[in-house]
């Protein structure tokens, strides 16, 4: 009997975890600083040119409002090693230009301007972005970056597991669509499997992962793969990028 009623309690906490459902929303707070770290690795046509990326963003948010907020970012470190036909090209923004090779020094003066500039970002709880400009505005192709940073809308209902959505996006004469599927749920964590696909210039498939925290509702660790064609190349391109409140860093920096 003791074991029967064993039985009975599990079985019953798996159903109502199964059926448990999450309204995912992005619940900021005024002045709380996040640092993004995100790593991504570009290869096209098997080798013939290589595109390694280290970068970590600064985040803040400014202003909260009902269902909207506003941020702020700056790039705070930039690492890259390309390398196309043999010509490698190596960059590091903790070096001082003389610690940096010729290829490294005309790196440096185009990123200089990119590295002092600010992305302002507005958005809704959703995960929508509303507008996003760049102080100084004549700083090209920062707010990129923030992009790409492990971005996900999420949907209007609450969702549990198994459920899905779909999100859609366009960028450079490419066409995402990206499918979320919630993987598991626990107290404090949504799980997600990410699945999808590109078209347009590229075609291909999107596979990932996405770990998201249930209380702020921050993706805290994304992992994005695609494999693509372009102009009838293969192209592959892998990216995680993860997310820490500031407090967090400064107790693991003592």
């Amino acid at each position: 009997m003791k074991n029967f009623l064993i039985a009975l309690l599990l079985g019953v906490t798996m159903i109502s975890t199964a059926q448990e459902k999450v309204l995912l929303r992005l619940n900021y707070e005024k002045g709380q600083k996040y640092m993004i770290d995100m790593k991504m690795d570009q290869d096209v046509g098997a080798g013939f040119m290589t595109n390694n990326m280290h970068i970590q963003m600064k985040y803040t948010i400014t202003e909260v409002s009902d269902d909207t907020f506003e941020s702020s970012s700056r790039i705070t470190k930039m690492v890259m090693d390309m390398n196309q036909a043999g010509i490698s090209v190596s960059y590091d923004s903790t070096k001082k230009d003389e610690e940096l090779d010729e290829t490294g020094k005309m790196m440096s003066s185009k990123m200089k301007p990119m590295l002092s500039a600010t992305i302002i970002t507005k958005g809704d709880n959703l995960g929508n972005v509303i507008e996003t400009k760049v102080e100084p505005s004549n700083v090209e192709g920062a707010d990129n970056f923030t992009k790409q940073a492990g971005s996900i809308v999420y949907p209007k209902e609450a969702v549990g597991v198994g459920d899905t959505w779909t999100a859609t996006k366009s960028e450079g004469g490419m066409d995402f669509v990206f499918n979320y599927k919630v993987a598991s749920i626990s107290s404090k964590n949504v799980f997600i499997d990410i699945s999808g696909e590109v078209s347009g210039i590229a075609t291909g498939d999107i596979n990932g992962s996405m770990n998201i925290e249930r209380d702020s509702g921050m993706a805290l660790e994304s992992k994005i793969s695609m494999t693509m064609k372009i102009q009838g190349q293969d192209a592959t391109t892998n990216m995680i990028a993860n997310l820490t409140k500031e407090q967090h860093i400064k107790q693991h920096s003592k």
